[in-house]
This record gives C-alpha cells, sequence and structure tokens, in this order.
C-alpha cells in the first residue's frame, strides 16, 4: 500500500499523510478511554442508564453546534498546522478535569468540553488529505481513519490493565501526560512542513464568496442526504461504545481488563477493515460498499441481541467492528467527492455536524430504552437506526458522483 501512495506523491506528502495520521490517533484515545470508565463512574456516582447515556450525549452537543464554525474557519483562514495542534491539545485537556470532578453536573460540563478539540480536527484533515491524494482518496482516508481505530482500540487495552493496579481518578490523570508530550510534538512536526503554508484558493477567497459557496452547498441534496445517513450510522457507533463496556460489566461480569479486551476486538477489526472498504470504493463506487457493510452490520446487531451473555456475543462484537468502521473513510471520501474544493472544510464541517447531532441522541435514546427494557433491547434500536441509514445512502441521487 506505501508503495502505491509513494509513487503518486512525493515524500514530504507521505510524511504528511503520517503525520495527520498519528494525530487523529490522539483524538481518538481519549474518548475510547472514557467509554471505559463509565461503569465505574456510574457506580461511584449512582446514576442511572439515562444519565450515563446523557454523559455521552454532552460530549457529542458542543461539535454539533462547532463543527460548520471549524469548517468556516479551515475555508477561509487556513493554518492548518495551527488548527489541528490546537486540537489535540483541547480534546485530551478537560479529561485531566474529570479527574478532580465528584458532582454530576460538573461532569457533564466537562464532557462538553471534549467536543470541541475535536470539533476542529476533521474539518482540518480531511479536506488537506482529499487535496493532495485526489484519485485516491478513498484508500487516503482510510490510512487516516486507521490512526483513529489504532487510538480506539489500544487505548481501552491500556486503561483495562491501568485499572487493575490504579483507581479511575488516577489513570485519567496519569493517562494525560502521555497525551500532552505528544501534542506538544504535533505542534512541533506540523509547524515545521508547514501544512498552512501555500495558500490554496479555498483559503484565499472573500467571505462573500464563502457565504455564496456554503448556500449552495446546503442545497445539495447529496450531500444533505449523505450527511443525514451518517447522523444515523453514528447513532448507532456512539450508542454501542458508551452500552457495550455497561453490558459485559453489568451483564455478564466481566472485568475492566476483559471489557477493555472486547473493545480492543471491536476496533481491531474495524482496523484491518477500513483500507479494504477504502480501497474497494475508489474501484466499485463509494454506495454498493457503503449500503452492503451497513446492511450487515444491522444483520449483525440482530443476532448480537438474540445471543446476549453467550461466548457468541463476543465473536459478533468483532464482526460488527469490521463492517461498521469499515463505513467512515468511504462516506468521507464520497463527500469530497460531491463538494467544490474550495468548500471542502464546510462539507466535511456540516458532515461531523450532522454525525455529532446523532452521537448525541444515541446514549439518550439508548439509556430510555435500557431503563425500560433492559440493556439487551438496545441492539435492537441500533440496528434499526442503522437501516434508516442505509435506506438514506440508497436514496442518494443517481447523479452523485461516486469516485
Amino acid at each position: 500500500m506505501s508503495s502505491v501512495l509513494a509513487a503518486e506523491k512525493p515524500s514530504a506528502a507521505w510524511r504528511e499523510l503520517w503525520l495527520i495520521t498519528i494525530g487523529h490517533g490522539l483524538t481518538h484515545w481519549y474518548p475510547a478511554t472514557f467509554y471505559l470508565l463509565l461503569p465505574l463512574i456510574g457506580s461511584e456516582l449512582g446514576l442511572s442508564y439515562s444519565q450515563i447515556g446523557l454523559i455521552m450525549t454532552c460530549q457529542y452537543v458542543a461539535p454539533a453546534v462547532a463543527n460548520v464554525p471549524g469548517g468556516v474557519m479551515v475555508d477561509t483562514v487556513g493554518r492548518k498546522g495551527l488548527l489541528m495542534g490546537i486540537s489535540l491539545f483541547w480534546v485530551g485537556f478537560p479529561y485531566l478535569l474529570i479527574g478532580f470532578t465528584h458532582s454530576y453536573p460538573m461532569l457533564l460540563v466537562c464532557i462538553a468540553l471534549v467536543g470541541f478539540g475535536n470539533s476542529l480536527w476533521h474539518p482540518t484533515a480531511i479536506p488537506t488529505l482529499g487535496q493532495r491524494y485526489p484519485e485516491r482518496k478513498g484508500l487516503v482516508l482510510s490510512v487516516h481513519g486507521m490512526g483513529g481505530n489504532v487510538g480506539d482500540a489500544i487505548a481501552p487495552l491500556v486503561l483495562g490493565v491501568a485499572l487493575g493496579a490504579f483507581s479511575w481518578r488516577e489513570v485519567v490523570v496519569i493517562n494525560v501526560v502521555p497525551g500532552l508530550v505528544v501534542a506538544l510534538l504535533m505542534f512541533a512536526m506540523l509547524g515545521s512542513i508547514q501544512l498552512g503554508a501555500k495558500r490554496s484558493h479555498a483559503e484565499g477567497q472573500s467571505l462573500d464568496q464563502y457565504w455564496q459557496g456554503l448556500k449552495s452547498l446546503l442545497r445539495n441534496r447529496a450531500l444533505v442526504l449523505l450527511s443525514t445517513g451518517s447522523s444515523f450510522r453514528t447513532m448507532t457507533q456512539s450508542a454501542l461504545l458508551t452500552f457495550l463496556p455497561l453490558y459485559l460489566a453489568r451483564e455478564m461480569g466481566y472485568s475492566p481488563a476483559w471489557i477493555g479486551a472486547c473493545l480492543f476486538a471491536l476496533q481491531a477489526a474495524g482496523f484491518a477493515a477500513a483500507p479494504v472498504a477504502g480501497h474497494m470504493s475508489d474501484r466499485m463506487g463509494r454506495k454498493q460498499i457503503l449500503m452492503g457493510s451497513m446492511l450487515t452490520s444491522a444483520v449483525v446487531l440482530v443476532f448480537m441481541g438474540l445471543a446476549g451473555g453467550s461466548p457468541l456475543f463476543i465473536f459478533l462484537v468483532a464482526a460488527l467492528g469490521f463492517f461498521l468502521y469499515a463505513t467512515r473513510p468511504v462516506i468521507q471520501a464520497w463527500m469530497l467527492d460531491i463538494s467544490p474544493k474550495s468548500m471542502g472544510g464546510s462539507s466535511i464541517g456540516v458532515l461531523f455536524g450532522a454525525q455529532a447531532v446523532g452521537a448525541a441522541l444515541g446514549p439518550w435514546f439508548g439509556g430510555m430504552i435500557a431503563d425500560h427494557y433492559g440493556l439487551l433491547a438496545t441492539f435492537y434500536f441500533l440496528a434499526v437506526t442503522i437501516v434508516i441509514a442505509n435506506v438514506l445512502v440508497f436514496w442518494m441521487p443517481l447523479g452523485a458522483a461516486e469516485r
């Protein structure tokens, strides 16, 4: 895979890809650790499933509001290295505050702050990669996505072991240290290659030109359908990550270390699927890969509900990770396909803003369902949400570019 990309772009661009991929992994590391802490925090504070779900809802409310302004900043100002460095720092810092929090309202405030950092990352990083590799967007964005999968996979595994030796508050404080160190390194490394130094047409347009482009973007039926479908897909993912650890801890009696291993299996399968799906979407088209992956995810979720409590449940977790996470780079590449190059940051901002709305609602709805019908019922709810996402993708206009 590296030889293919290296042949297309000079070594400097190849270096940029890996730097941005490492940074993406860091933006996923801290949220991934928090999912493992939720059962412990919920038990300490005596929270219901609805209250636990609301915690994750608050984490996604901020990016739901901030993703579009983040896209505006990217398209009108640029300075990609600076924006990505700020994003990395702001994702990790609020988790340090959580370690000193003892009240539920303050916990909600701290977790909401996390979303502002993430709202800057994707509108900056994804259009940058799309412009550097215009003919290989699916594959390159899958490499970027793999960085997120690595952060998602390794974090619960490491934290699960750490929780065997330390309290969750001690783990939160210790966990911030490597993130701050790497964030400083990313500031220096991204600054040294001057990602934002060469101003493109997008970065040089006037505000009036930008707003005219934004109005046209929001009238794009394909963009609206893809963003809405992705919102439902993300609703599935966020509720799954919230309630899967709770189910493993409270219904199956797993220790934090074993829960971390299960979450690792979920994310590792997604790591393996991302480059395969990205490459296939470049060759076969985005729609076929996206619909096939989401339909299979729905089937697996139904079987998870039926297999609850059995060893088969864990196998299905890994299978779900493969198909559910395979869709992320395909959606991102398709969004860039149907958007003007000068509006790349804003189109990704709209996409991730819509996804943040879905991510905010998923844990909240899932928590209410779990309180009334039990944790297993949430998996049937998730199957419904991914089916809705698939239907919206099916309605994409025939004229929408797929490559």
